[in-house]
């Protein structure tokens, strides 16, 4: 089938790139003309594994475009995915700007029967707003849809999470573009599951709250196992073997980030209250990820006394791993806690560097995470990149000022740590 998708961030990219790669023609519409030149000339505005070669593989097959002109879009695709930010406003609620002009050219592009997609993530009851736009201001009186299908995909696995889908979402409010939807998403083999709209677009805010509930609360389980003495990742695992809970979204750490979880929960408080509803348990959720910031930076000055004056070493920028996504991050948040409070920064991230310096640009970037900790009084890990774990620990407990290693996310043994001569300060595991 003939797609357009409108916009070409995290989703969008991804978004247009897999269904080019699932045999469809398709078209990327961006309004920054310096990102549509530099995908026309095979760069990549962010970093996702395998992004880059199935964006250069389905641009030399013809079947994926991109170009600054929603018009010509529109004009040439049947089906349109609306993929363009949602930011947060200070109250918490969702900045649906974007979502309200795309939609007003939607509509003014539109010359036959169009199937309009909402693929960012938006409030419940934003379907309907978007479909009495479209009809306000389409001039040509064609008929259209308007579809809710969210996005489930993690940062990092985005290319795997959209090729193999745990389910596909589609909200409709007639059954006319069912039958297109279905054809979309047949090349991925996944459960098509087809509800009103105002469901779709609530299972999105309910399923990223509950992952986000999920983890608040083995990081409060942290909390007491440092205080008994237990370990929180053999209670993890006990927990994780039970079917009804699984182990996914049970790793104790500094907390939740990035620019879904911190979002999505935000703008869910805020839905149910503008419905009458106080979400009590979701403002809990939020307060339990803060705490989780203050109690690790605490561990830190408790340690070391006095931070003012220290060189620490940090190990993780991005606010997970393989993205170079700074959005909301807890490393660049101990970062600015630690440089508020008098540290010296030296930090390194395999890709995160570059979007970080404009935030932290009184830190020193290192390129070898192996020298990273050269002349610091102690080692922080911020983020769980994997090849962390490869870290020269040796090498590291020889540069060291003093063999002190805080681990945000628990990617060392505790005894092998001990056994080296490093003073080690995880999460959740023993106290301290």
């Amino acid at each position: 089938m003939k797609l357009t998708i409108i916009g070409t961030g995290y989703v969008g990219l991804v978004t247009g790139t897999c269904f080019a790669e699932g045999g469809h023609t398709v078209i990327c519409v961006d309004k920054d003309a310096e990102k549509v030149k530099m995908l026309q000339a095979g760069g990549m505005p962010i970093y996702e594994p395998g992004l880059e070669a199935l964006v250069k593989e389905n641009v030399r097959a013809g079947r994926l475009r991109f170009t600054a002109s929603t018009q010509e879009g529109v004009e040439q695709s049947a089906v349109v995915f609306i993929a363009v930010p949602t930011p947060p406003m200070p109250d918490g609620s969702v900045d649906l700007s974007f979502i309200e002009v795309v939609s007003r050219e939607i509509a003014g592009a539109m010359r036959a029967y169009t199937i309009v997609v909402d693929k960012s993530t938006v409030p419940v009851k934003t379907g309907e707003k978007v479909a009495e736009t479209i009809k306000r201001y389409c001039k040509a009186k064609v008929d259209f849809d308007v579809v809710s299908n969210p996005e489930f995909l993690r940062e990092g696995f985005a290319v795997d999470d959209f090729m193999k889908p745990d389910r596909v979402v589609i909200g409709v409010s007639s059954t006319r573009p069912v039958p297109a939807m279905k054809e979309i998403y047949a090349p991925y083999n996944a459960p098509i599951i087809v509800t009103d709209i105002n469901s779709a677009e609530l299972i999105k805010h309910a399923a990223n709250s509950f992952l986000a509930l999920k983890i608040s609360y083995i990081n409060a389980v942290s909390v007491l196992c440092e205080l008994s003495g237990a370990n929180v990742q053999e209670v993890a695992h006990g927990m994780g073997m039970d079917a009804r809970i699984g182990r996914k979204f049970l790793d104790a750490s500094l907390g939740f980030g990035g620019s879904c979880f911190p979002k999505d929960l935000s703008a869910f408080i805020r839905i149910s209250e503008s419905m009458g509803y106080k979400f009590g348990l979701l403002q809990e959720v939020q307060r339990i990820n803060a705490e989780q910031m203050d109690r690790f930076v605490k561990k830190i000055s408790d340690t070391l006394w006095v931070i003012k004056g220290k060189t620490l070493g940090v190990l993780g920028l991005a606010f997970k791993q393989n993205t170079d996504d700074v959005r909301m991050s807890p490393a660049i948040d101990l970062c600015q806690r630690l440089l508020k409070d008098g540290a010296r920064l030296r930090v390194h991230d395999p890709q995160a560097m570059e979007k970080a310096r404009p935030i932290l640009p009184e830190a020193t970037y290192v390129t070898d995470m192996d020298e990273v900790a050269e002349g610091c009084d102690a080692l922080i890990i911020a983020t769980e990149w994997p090849q962390f774990k490869k870290l020269d620990l040796e090498r590291a407990r020889k540069s060291l000022a003093h063999p002190i290693v805080f681990d945000g996310r628990n990617l060392f043994d505790v005894e092998e740590m001990e056994r080296m001569g490093f003073l080690y300060k995880s999460i959740g595991r023993g106290k301290g």
